[in-house]
């Protein structure tokens, strides 16, 4: 059944789809200076902004990846959002207010240039800059194939690659006229969205799968699935749950599309109840997770669903049958708001990466980054798209993989450098690199089991390429300290 047989659902998505436009261009006449641009002016407010940092880690990766990942592994999935309840605080508290007092005095818009002003060193900004860009590509691939995954259902097409480009098509036109002014107010838009949506939809899977008595008992019951769904480890070794707690929880501190907003907030004294807004809006989304994500085993267990050839469709199958048209549109149109408020993120700090970062870290200063910023947008769309088409796996997956790239690479010389003095340029650019060559490498090499000659990583089973990249990336950054810190490394710049 196509989404087209029920209208309200698709003229919901329009409408919501034409509001986004509509901000777009509403931006685009506030949208005058290149501060404007990437960081919004920092004139932001509370609300907006933790709603606007909710909204870039809450993505088609939580809406969509996180009840496919469920349906495919069990309980253990939810590891990932488990770190929720410290990770606010430690965003706000660990690097939040030096990052917000940095962009007060300095000309500072992006990661690497705090990486610029902490470390003194083109060559550690430059590896922050590729740092950026690669997971750039990664997480920007994994919204486009969401909006691939959620067009195609919701008007009907057997083409994903159309509905990839129908969505990316919207996507950076309202990107590319509004930068970040566009990106913070279609946030406020969209992180409202998404919390009604989320709890709307939770009342309603419940209920749709019998209460959670029966929802439970049907998955234990079930040759499918089983009672091992339900324990906290899942069907997955105890090294990938551990290894999703791991990365998520710790790696947090080291992912731009967060971090960056820091940078907008009006007032540093808000920070104080930033951990309070932005960690209850995103406990409020993970409802629609938990939600879909045990309703749709139940139904199928049930004989109420036919078992799902493709994971990722949990989702959109459960709002195709089993919920309301009128409340279906509202949370196919807050799916869509989680996917577009994510990936404007990414093709903002991506072109910065471009137009600022990198000819920086070369020893050269591009004119009119303001224009420039707004054609890299398209070149870094269409290089995500390909990506995206080219990886070919679970959501979830292709967003763990992203997520663990920016922690690897980013957190420990942010988090330890911007709060330890002793840690050297010398130690961070080791670290961001053993950071990025050990996790491309890692994920590059446990996908290539049709190749018979490349080598195997020596991995015990179940253990994420990602979790072994951060501690490695953790681990260097120590050593090298240890090494070089009051022996001819440095440390040169100061952090507020």
């Amino acid at each position: 059944m196509s989404l087209l047989d029920k209208p309200l659902i698709v003229y919901t998505v329009l409408a919501y789809l034409a509001v986004v436009l509509a901000i777009g261009i509403w931006s685009g006449r506030r949208t005058r200076t290149t501060r404007d641009f990437f960081i919004a002016g920092q004139r932001v407010g509370l609300v907006v902004t933790s709603l606007a940092t909710m909204s870039a880690a809450f993505s088609g990766f939580v809406f969509l990846g996180g009840p496919g990942l469920t349906y495919r592994i069990g309980l253990a999935s939810l590891l990932i959002v488990l770190p929720l309840g410290f990770t606010a605080g430690m965003l706000c508290w660990v690097l939040g207010r030096r990052l917000h007092a940095l962009a007060a005095v300095r000309e500072i818009y992006t990661i690497p240039d705090a990486v610029q002003a902490r470390y003194g060193s083109r060559a550690v900004t430059g590896l922050a800059a590729v740092a950026v860009l690669l997971g750039t590509v990664a997480y920007l691939g994994l919204q486009i194939q969401a909006l691939g995954i959620l067009l195609r259902s919701i008007f009907g097409t057997e083409s994903i690659a159309l509905a990839m480009m129908a969505g990316l098509g919207v996507l950076v036109i309202y990107s590319v006229v509004g930068g970040m002014v566009a990106g913070v107010y279609t946030d406020l838009v969209q992180g409202a969205l998404m919390m009604v949506a989320a709890v709307a939809v939770f009342a309603q899977a419940v209920a749709a799968g019998g209460g959670w008595g029966t929802m439970l008992a049907s998955i234990a019951a079930s040759p499918g699935f089983g009672s091992d769904f339900l324990e906290p480890l899942g069907r997955v070794p105890a090294f990938t749950a551990f290894g999703f707690f791991f990365v998520f929880g710790v790696g947090v501190l080291g992912q731009p599309q967060m971090l960056h907003k820091f940078y907008m907030l009006d007032d540093a004294a808000k920070l104080r109840w930033m951990p309070l807004v932005l960690g209850g809006s995103q406990a409020v989304c993970v409802l629609l997770w938990l939600g879909i994500g045990l309703a749709v085993p139940a139904l199928v267990a049930q004989g109420s669903l036919a078992p799902l050839d493709r994971p990722d469709d949990a989702s959109a199958i459960f709002l195709l049958h089993s919920v309301p048209e009128a409340l279906a549109g509202l949370v196919f149109a807050a799916i869509l708001a989680a996917i577009m408020s994510t990936a404007d993120s990414f093709v903002n700090i991506a072109s910065a990466a471009l137009v600022r970062d990198l000819p920086r870290a070369l020893g050269f200063r591009l004119r009119d980054q303001l224009l420039r910023g707004r054609v890299a947008v398209l070149l870094v769309a269409a290089v995500a798209a390909a990506f995206a088409w080219l990886y070919g796996d679970l959501i979830a997956l292709l967003g763990t993989f992203a997520f663990g790239t920016f922690g690897a690479a980013l957190a420990p010389a942010l988090a330890v450098g911007f709060n330890w003095r002793r840690v050297t340029a010398a130690a961070a650019g080791a670290s961001i690199a053993t950071g990025l060559v050990v996790n491309v490498t890692l994920e590059f090499l446990v996908k290539q089991d049709f190749v018979d000659w490349l080598p195997r990583p020596g991995l015990a089973e179940g253990v994420l390429p990602a979790a072994v990249s951060l501690a490695a990336s953790f681990s260097v950054l120590f050593l090298v300290t240890a090494l070089t810190s009051g022996r001819g490394g440095t440390a040169e710049g100061r952090v507020p």
